[in-house]
């Protein structure tokens, strides 16, 4: 069960894309990340896999898609997966709170900072768009990949 990985370019830097050996996505990593993976020994370069992703991010950053269709199956626990699935839900073009996204799943007002936690451990950026979630005030707030690539990302989407 070796992880497949392969490198893509894209206007916010060289994007690292691993899958399992379905080929389902397991994680989008971009340069300098907090907690981004890193290539690892075992590890097999295999473009294959990732055709559709690569199509779908190039058509992303091209203005042209605004919802991914991609099988994707991150590792995390089921809160994470919770608040991983919530995400999904923010339309492009839209942004969402951290209260917003708890609300979502069931949790209470003071388990704001666990859903904050779980959001900035989301191994999926930009397919799983947590950068459309900003603070309570209107201000972007954390974002894993840093704040100059969220701007750019809801820059490019239109919600700034």
């Amino acid at each position: 069960m070796a992880i497949r990985w392969n490198r893509l370019d894209s206007p916010v830097g060289t994007l690292l894309l691993t899958a399992d050996e379905t080929g389902a996505l397991t994680s989008l990593s971009v340069p300098e990340q907090k907690k981004g993976r890193t290539v690892q020994e075992g590890w097999v370069h295999d473009p294959t896999p990732f055709r559709d992703a690569e199509e779908q991010l190039a058509a992303y950053f091209a203005g042209e898609l605004k919802e991914f269709q991609l099988e994707l199956r991150p590792d995390g626990t089921e809160f994470r997966t919770r608040v991983w699935d919530a995400l999904d839900d923010v339309p492009y073009g839209a942004t969402t709170t951290y209260g917003e996204i708890a609300a979502r799943v069931g949790a209470a007002r003071v388990a704001v900072r666990a859903v904050g936690g779980a959001i900035g451990a989301n191994p999926l950026l930009i397919l799983r768009p947590c950068h459309r979630v900003i603070g309570a005030n209107g201000l972007l707030t954390g974002y894993a990949g840093g704040l100059e690539r969220k701007t750019a990302l809801l820059t490019l989407e239109g919600a700034l």
